[in-house]
């Protein structure tokens, strides 16, 4: 039996899952990035020694999703190649005897069934998500953003899954932020239930001023959405930049227009936000201290370089 198989449906704990299939929305051009993603997605990124794209996948995989489609743009081929087989590669390493290598090049391609869909037109998150809506029928699913890595230690989804099937509502995941930072997020107002980490959220606001701002919570991307989204998708009307954004569906939902609210569970794990360069490396570096293999060479010589700087600004002095 292969590894999706034994996992499908189930969580890392072995539980089974309600929520069986994935939505990751990978078709942004990645300019932040330029020149590295001229000819690469930035979703192929590497993080230590896998791809960004990979970690999100092994996130919803072990969170029992064993169905995952990646909503992809033009120039995108590369990922589709590394969730599919490499019989050359394969063979190559097998005549070698590297069974170690071999293993990790089965590894992507075995997580789970991973499909993959156009989005045509670069037209907001709204529509990217409302793009699934075939793959996904009547099911709730979650979506997770690929500029958002959620340490595999510190399980989110599985905990939003159990929110969303206790109370059957849509589930987005919130962490504190310094007020001076919440513009750089959507922001949610709320209102506290009976659980410290749930909160139900009254409305969303986009990039708000902290003088604006209903409160420090920001929206970080990983969203369990009931079906009835795609209702209020198809309502949307375009906003900034001819975009849909998937914010305005959600306050829509907030706001009442669907069969139930709209919660939030507040994660307070480790996240690297990988979209934007300096915290790239910070994830590199984070991620690579804790490595296996890597982590004791790199750990010395991140004590070793931080002398040598805490040294030259001494000096500077």
């Amino acid at each position: 039996m292969s590894p999706t198989e034994q996992r499908a449906g189930r969580t890392s704990n072995g539980a089974r899952s309600t929520v069986t299939k994935a939505v990751i929305p990978a078709a942004g051009l990645g300019t932040r990035f330029l020149p590295a993603t001229k000819a690469m997605p930035k979703e192929m990124l590497p993080i230590v020694d896998k791809p960004a794209i990979q970690y999100v996948v092994e996130e919803a995989a072990n969170a029992g999703m064993d169905d995952v489609l990646i909503i992809t743009g033009r120039n995108k081929d590369n990922l589709v190649n590394h969730f599919d087989g490499v019989p050359e590669l394969e063979y190559t390493l097998q005549r070698k005897g590297d069974d170690g290598k071999l293993d990790k090049v089965h590894e992507s391609s075995e997580l789970a069934e991973v499909h993959f869909l156009r989005q045509g037109q670069p037209l907001g998150l709204g529509h990217a998500v409302g793009r699934a809506r075939k793959h996904v029928g009547d099911e709730s699913f979650a979506v997770l953003l690929g500029d958002d890595l959620i340490d595999a230690r510190d399980p989110l989804l599985s905990r939003m899954i159990e929110v969303h099937d206790r109370d059957e509502v849509t589930v987005v995941a919130l962490m504190e932020v310094p007020p001076e930072s919440i513009h750089l997020y959507g922001c949610a107002a709320v209102e506290p239930t009976a659980d410290d980490d749930v909160v139900r959220i009254t409305a969303l606001v986009e990039k708000p001023s902290a003088a604006e701002a209903p409160s420090n919570l920001a929206v970080i991307g990983r969203y369990v959405l009931r079906a009835e989204i795609f209702d209020l998708i198809d309502q949307l009307e375009p906003g900034r930049g001819g975009e849909y954004q998937l914010t305005d569906a959600l306050n829509g939902l907030a706001a009442g227009r669907g069969e139930r609210p709209v919660y939030g569970v507040i994660f307070t794990g480790r996240r690297y936000d990988t979209g934007d360069r300096a915290d790239w490396i910070k994830a590199n570096l984070l991620l690579g201290v804790d490595h296996d293999e890597l982590g004791p060479e790199l750990t010395d010589w991140v004590l070793g370089f931080t002398d040598r700087l805490r040294a030259a600004g001494g000096a500077a002095e």
